[in-house]
């Protein structure tokens, strides 16, 4: 599905940033939290200033790389200045105007979902992107399209993190309600000036479900970089 203007904050805040150079507040929320403001110009950065953790998933992309959720595309960019061969899907309209305004080359307007036909050697989900599968019980669906759009041999590299740290009290115990939805199943609203977004769901992901998972569906994960709060980096492939 393609996400039009009217209904598509972060891509406003996107359009708005690079074209005007406006700095609106683009806020966010989740069931957990209460509204946070996100910088878009992050959305910006360059190699220099990304985490160590993407700037290690960038040098491991390899052959031809799919970036999804892509953005302002400072991903693809990076990538294409290194010679590597890159394209970029997203379903923002107005961030796909932004990334050929700044120079990404090769771009799919669609839904991830919807992509077919191609195939690739990486495919990048950074920004925690595999939250796209937005629960555990569309984790299926997710392996099930990367084996249609991944070449023999190839790569999923992404990022995510336990929210365990979030139901932790001091003295290290949690309280989850273990018959209840995984704690890692957000549901995100978002908006910036007038422009609400529909609330949509968002999966992160500790490594051992994610591992569970993976199993299930007939791939290997292994854990690449661990961060300093409750993050990592993880590369799957098909057995």
């Amino acid at each position: 599905m393609i996400i039009e203007p009217e209904n598509d904050p972060m891509g406003q805040a996107i359009s708005d940033f690079f074209n005007h150079r406006k700095l609106a507040k683009l806020l966010s929320a989740t069931q957990y939290t209460t509204e946070e403001e996100f910088p878009v110009p992050y959305l910006f950065r360059t190699w220099d200033e990304m985490p160590k953790m993407e700037q290690q998933a960038l040098s491991l992309a390899n052959g031809s790389i799919l970036d999804v959720g892509a953005a302002a595309g400072c991903h693809s960019l990076y990538l294409q200045s290194q010679g590597k061969t890159v394209t970029a899907v997203e379903n923002s309209r107005l961030s796909v105007e932004v990334m050929k305004a700044r120079g990404v080359q090769n771009i799919e307007e669609q839904d991830f979902y919807d992509l077919q036909g191609q195939k690739f050697d990486t495919l990048l989900f950074l920004m925690n992107g595999i939250g796209i599968c937005g629960s555990i019980a569309g984790l299926p669906r997710f392996f099930s399209q990367c084996k249609k759009l991944l070449n023999p041999n190839g790569q999923i590299l992404f990022d995510s993190s336990d929210l365990i740290y979030m139901f932790t009290d001091d003295d290290g115990s949690c309280c989850i309600d273990l018959n209840g939805d995984y704690y890692g199943e957000v549901v995100y609203s978002m908006r910036y000036r007038r422009i609400k977004a529909t609330p949509f769901p968002w999966l992160y992901v500790d490594f051992a479900t994610i591992s569970f998972y993976a199993e299930q569906n007939g791939y290997a994960c292994e854990m690449i970089l661990e961060g300093d709060h409750y993050d990592y980096l993880a590369r799957l492939t098909m057995k």
